[in-house]
């Protein structure tokens, strides 16, 4: 016996007192719910309606049990409303925030040629990994060593005037006998690069070329970095891309080209989401091109 559905014509008939409104009403032949509430008398070994009456009415075990069976019509309604629009919710996907606003919405495009509705979050690296733990999104692009990435992000210096031909060394910002009162010069990090396999050779590097502990310095936003870079001559830590849309000149970091980049993987909350793995496996170019990835690479 369909119980739901034995329900649902108890509840419709109990309501408008009649066998034939009340089927109409949940949208069933009359037969089909007299059946149904016959069947439901059975499984409960009670009538709930007294059948010899105009209209129709509630027995006392009717009575008593048509509140429940209201909630159980009502769950079941709300439980098909619900995988409803779960089905046609979009996929969360955890993104840095530096990806560009364009690239990210001809990724999105590109995904609906796919059968794919993304909702990118942005957020910074610890943010990514905490929204994919509590599965609040169900993937997410992660920060990750470049041996251990698919994708990988060159990083440089990128400054306001043109420094000429070749690298950046970071041992031309060390403060001379005549800077003793000037603001020595910056490097600026985004929180996308506030990760130790980032930050901590920079810092090493830092020191070894005797630069000030406060000439390395994490931004509290890409705009406010952009600006220092801007007024004070500092220097901003970021891919060639990012340097273009800010209209600044990168170059790459002398003492540790090659290899300072940003490398990132996609990582599903639940490789059984065929959705989320779909990501992984068909949008590797829309996922570099918001990244700034000069190639991808597929994961194994």
């Amino acid at each position: 016996m369909d119980l739901v559905a034995a329900c649902r014509a108890f509840v419709n008939v109990s309501e408008r007192g009649s066998f034939t409104v009340g089927a109409a009403a949940a949208r069933m032949a009359q037969s089909v719910a007299s059946r149904r509430i016959a069947a439901l008398e059975r499984h409960l070994g009670e009538r709930v309606l007294e059948r010899s009456s105009r209209p129709a009415a509630l027995t006392p075990f009717g009575r008593d049990v048509l509140p429940l069976a209201t909630q159980l019509v009502r769950l079941a309604d709300r439980l098909e409303q619900e995988a409803e629009a779960a089905r046609h919710a979009p996929l969360r996907l955890a993104v840095p925030d530096t990806c560009p606003t364009g690239s990210l919405a001809r990724f999105i495009a590109e995904a609906h040629g796919h059968g794919l509705r993304l909702d990118p979050r942005p957020a910074s690296p610890a943010e990514r990994t905490e929204l994919l733990r509590s599965r609040q999104v169900r993937a997410a692009l992660l920060a990750l060593p470049p041996a251990e990435a698919t994708w990988t992000v060159p990083l440089g210096l990128a400054v306001a005037d043109d420094p000429g031909g070749g690298p950046i060394y970071l041992d031309t910002l060390r403060p001379g006998r005549t800077d003793r009162d000037r603001r020595p010069r910056r490097v600026w990090l985004q929180s996308e690069d506030d990760v130790p396999h980032i930050r901590d050779g920079l810092t090493r590097l830092r020191d070894a070329v005797g630069l000030r502990p406060a000439q390395l310095a994490v931004a509290r936003s890409v705009a406010a970095a952009t600006a220092h870079v801007l007024s004070h001559g500092d220097a901003l830590l970021c891919s060639p891309a990012q340097a273009g849309e800010l209209r600044l000149h990168w170059r790459p970091l002398g003492e540790l080209d090659p290899g300072l980049a940003r490398g990132f993987s996609l990582v599903v909350a639940d490789e059984a989401d065929a959705d989320a793995t779909l990501v992984r496996q068909v949008c590797g170019g829309g996922i570099a091109r918001c990244l700034g990835a000069t190639e991808h690479a597929e994961a194994a």
